[in-house]
């Protein structure tokens, strides 16, 4: 089994068996409704962190696709620890707005550096 994949599966995993323990918890009466989603959330944020980080690292045919990867990766990294520390201490409706445009604005920033790279090759 490829070495990527069995991340990819062990963040899934490990993001279900925090829900399950949060939820567990907050039926024991030990963390509230709001620490379980903010938990669980919150480690979404973590997860688009690590892919972002992982991005750059994975194997590229040709230096415009590295570019796009570095870039790719430091928006996503950058974004997913916003959403994640926008979880983790912000209220939760500020978190949800502000955590979910850092998201789409790191996904819009790689969209446009893709974009300007086509353009800049279309000039020459």
């Amino acid at each position: 089994m490829n070495r990527e994949l069995i991340g990819y599966f062990a963040w899934a995993l490990g993001i279900v068996a925090v829900a399950l323990g949060a939820s567990y918890a907050r039926k024991l009466g030990y963390i509230d409704g709001e620490t379980t989603t903010r938990v669980v959330i919150g480690l979404n944020g973590l997860m688009i962190a690590w892919m972002g980080n992982r991005m750059p690292k994975a194997v590229a045919p040709s230096a415009r696709i590295r570019q796009v990867k570095r870039v790719g990766g430091w928006s996503m990294v950058l974004s997913g620890l916003v959403y994640a520390g926008l979880w983790a201490f912000a209220p939760i409706p500020v978190a949800k707005v502000v955590g979910s445009g850092a998201v789409i604005i790191g996904i819009a920033v790689t969209f446009g550096y893709c974009l300007s790279l086509r353009a800049k090759a279309k000039a020459t």
